[in-house]
């Protein structure tokens, strides 16, 4: 289920998250959150926590991605339903590449490749916030088609200073995805 790969990550793959992702991708996803500047969570939750919620969205059928280069988790992204029947046809997006992967290319195979996902799940809405200080995430998610609804202001306090976030979604309209 690879997504089409540039020349510079090509020996990269995408491939659905499986249990034995869940250690590296912990330690991406620690090592992400604790550069404090994209993600809300300042350091990853203890690896119980993370097993317990890859293998629920693996168990609920949410799409969940990583990017591995052998057998290293690189990168990842995941849409996670929302649990009330009324919302359950919306996702909340999230996603992270490791610092040394970034600007090839990655973040648009894995969103591409989790949208797609999304769309045959038969979600109709996906949804994210991005600090508004992301240009290069803000620039991708309006590349795959997301739309600006709104600001959330002061959405986090980080080392004493409040960071507002831009709300985005993307519907499925029958276009792209």
């Amino acid at each position: 289920m690879d997504a089409p790969a540039s020349p510079e990550t090509s020996d990269i793959r995408i491939e659905p998250i499986a249990a034995a992702h869940i250690d590296s991708f912990h330690h991406a996803l620690d090592v992400v959150a604790r550069e404090k500047r994209y993600l809300s969570m300042l350091e990853a939750t203890p690896l119980p926590q993370t097993r317990e919620f890859v293998m629920g969205m693996i168990a609920k059928g949410n799409p969940q991605f990583v990017a591995t280069a052998q057998t290293q988790v690189i990168g990842w992204c995941d849409i996670s339903r929302h649990f009330f029947p009324s919302h359950a046809h919306r996702g909340n997006l999230g996603m992270g590449i490791l610092p040394a992967y970034r600007g090839k290319g990655l973040g648009r195979r894995l969103i591409e490749t989790t949208l797609k996902a999304a769309r045959e799940a038969g979600f109709a809405r996906v949804e994210l916030d991005v600090y508004e200080d992301n240009a290069r995430a803000i620039a991708l998610y309006d590349k795959v088609g997301f739309a600006r609804e709104g600001i959330v202001r002061r959405a986090a306090h980080i080392d004493g200073r409040f960071i507002d976030a831009i709300s985005m979604a993307l519907l499925f309209d029958g276009h792209g995805f």
